[in-house]
């Protein structure tokens, strides 16, 4: 950061309120396209969704509501096979985790769904000290027909679509977030919405918390985006990180 521009405050504030019209139209921009979102049609679900909750118990996709008439479900990758949830998954979960008490009060439920047995995801939750519902999608086809989950055919041939285009995805599993609404007189559950990939840095606050400091992500240097990340669980001193950026 040597030889960043500093001047005096008179000039900052000029600078600053230049900015601050371009977060405004932004802020409109984003508003709108908000606006947009929620008017998008909808598609009834037919398939008839069944998980493991965390008791081992069987619950259907409506349940998942808890009562609410919308549902948000985080994709989290964590492989039948894994010993651990994916690293990144974990970062968002860090974040939205403690702010589902807020989204009960606006008639919004969110659980997390992935494809590991319950075992695994029970152990790796206590492990991490999350508190928000997480089932099982084991023995379902929710994962694939929201595209977060592959075959290692698709992953051969390249055929697999992820994020709405057909791409060469490195992994059986990938992120993502699909919302549901469920009609309170009728019962019938809607899909209204889903988004993957840098879809999903809305849900990552920390991620808006670097935006607004002077290096902000500081991930250009790395040898991908994320380079950096661990497990909250495995961070070691700051020392360790720096050389782990270098």
């Amino acid at each position: 950061m040597n030889g960043h521009e500093v001047v005096s405050r008179e000039e900052w504030m000029v600078a600053r309120l230049e900015l601050l019209r371009k977060e405004k139209e932004f802020t409109k921009l984003r508003d709108e396209l908000n606006k947009q979102r929620r008017e998008m049609p909808w598609v009834a679900v037919e398939e008839d969704y069944t998980f493991t909750d965390g008791k081992g118990d069987e619950v259907k996709l409506g349940e998942l509501f808890k009562g609410k008439s919308q549902l948000i479900v985080y994709h989290f990758m964590f492989a039948s096979e894994w010993d651990e949830g994916c690293s990144s998954c974990s970062f968002w979960a860090d974040s939205y985790d403690k702010v589902i008490a807020h989204l009960n009060h606006r008639d919004i439920n969110l659980v997390t769904v992935s494809k590991a047995p319950v075992d695994k995801i029970n152990a790796f939750k206590q492990r991490m000290g999350w508190s928000f519902q997480w089932v099982s999608s084991q023995d379902s086809k929710f994962n694939s027909d929201f595209g977060v989950s592959f075959t290692n055919e698709q992953l051969e041939s390249g055929e697999n679509i992820y994020n709405y285009n057909k791409n060469k995805f490195p992994c059986s599993e990938a992120p993502g977030v699909s919302v549901f609404f469920r009609d309170p007189d009728s019962g019938c559950i809607y899909h209204t919405y889903s988004t993957y990939a840098r879809g999903l840095d809305m849900l990552n606050s920390a991620y808006h918390l670097m935006d607004i400091t002077p290096k902000g992500r500081d991930e250009g240097g790395l040898s991908y985006s994320m380079a950096w990340l661990k497990h909250h669980d495995k961070y070691t001193d700051d020392k360790d990180n720096e050389n782990e950026e270098q």
